[in-house]
């Protein structure tokens, strides 16, 4: 067993709160993976590329080349897109990913244009005064048909938010909300922007340390993930097995808490790989990473994705826990080591 570097939280924890401060709803994440580009060109052993489809791959040659590893985390996120300029100048939305629009009523957003521009708005239920409305405030359903977007701008017509550059297919990022208090992390898209900075901060943890990867390894990046073709593409066909690191889902029925990093085997897409997935218990017990094992019914992961699309690897799924998923999302910084641990052991594994 070889012994684990110690991490530097601080820098994982403003990897991550920078992270989470960049808009990057599928579709529109280009800005998060340059951002994740330059953090990892500091580290001269990675061979850094891009897909045609615009994920990040970094490769890092390991001491062994026989059985390349892959692991992959996405930091695209939930969001939408303009569906409708309506009469009076706000907007309709359609939503990307399964994004919950309670949990972003009345949360501030940018509308950002085709042109390059952004309008700052927030998102209302179309009865949103209860002094005109009533209980209608209150008993309307929370969907599509009845959320608009008011924008902060002198605007009451379409013809007026048009000449603002607005137009249909816009995409839409909410605010994320980040705090750090008491070692807890509280924004909007933990998911998967937390496990991305787990990996980051493995990667320098090792590297500072001189440690390097038993095999050769690719850490796959994604941007499509939160609506289903993330990884399909973009990992090597020579890799043997792929872990991809994405939230835990804490709630009632689940073992997972915000304390613990946990392994999934089984989702709504099926169980995992039962080889891999014991390997990674193993790997955390002889390390001696406390850990979680669990069973999320609604979710999906990049992993199945390349499955699907006909990728012939073992798959294992780890990830921090994370309450409120979908939601306005928490986790603490003792998941986030686990996982990080997790991660660097498993590299570091003949």
């Amino acid at each position: 067993m070889a012994s684990l570097p110690s991490i530097d939280t601080n820098h994982l924890t403003k990897f991550l709160v920078d992270l989470l401060n960049i808009p990057s709803p599928t579709g529109y994440s280009e800005q998060a993976i340059e951002f994740v580009e330059k953090e990892l060109s500091t580290f001269r052993s990675l061979q850094l590329s891009r897909t045609r489809k615009g994920a990040l791959i970094a490769k890092w040659e390991g001491k062994k080349n026989h059985a390349p590893r892959a692991l992959t985390a996405h930091v695209d996120t939930l969001g939408a897109m303009v569906k409708e300029i309506k009469s009076n100048g706000r907007l309709t939305v359609t939503r990307i990913g399964g994004l919950i629009l309670n949990a972003v009523e009345t949360e501030g957003c940018w509308v950002f244009t085709s042109n390059g521009e952004k309008v700052r708005g927030s998102l209302l239920i179309d009865a949103a005064s209860g002094h005109v409305y009533g209980a209608k405030a209150t008993d309307t359903k929370r969907d599509e048909e009845h959320m608009e977007i008011r924008l902060d701008a002198r605007t009451t017509s379409e013809e007026e938010t048009r000449a603002l550059g607005i137009n249909v297919g816009d995409f839409v990022a909410f605010d994320p909300r980040v705090e750090v208090t008491n070692g807890f992390i509280r924004s909007r898209f933990l998911d998967d922007k937390a496990c991305v900075a787990a990996i980051a901060a493995a990667i320098k943890s090792l590297s500072e340390s001189g440690q390097s990867p038993a095999q050769s390894v690719y850490f796959h990046i994604s941007n499509y993930e939160e609506v289903g073709h993330g990884a399909s593409a973009g990992i090597p066909s020579d890799v043997h097995e792929l872990v991809t690191v994405d939230m835990a889902a804490v709630g009632a029925g689940q073992e997972s808490d915000e304390f613990h990093a946990t392994i999934c085997l089984k989702d709504s897409g099926g169980p995992y790989h039962h080889g891999l997935s014991n390997k990674l218990r193993a790997i955390a017990d002889e390390n001696k990473i406390a850990y979680k094992t669990d069973i999320y019914p609604f979710y999906g992961s990049d992993g199945e994705a390349f499955w699907r699309a006909g990728g012939d690897v073992a798959v294992a799924l780890i990830g921090p826990g994370v309450d409120a998923s979908h939601n306005y999302e928490r986790t603490h910084i003792d998941a986030l080591i686990a996982t990080t641990q997790w991660i660097m052991a498993y590299l570091l594994e003949e």
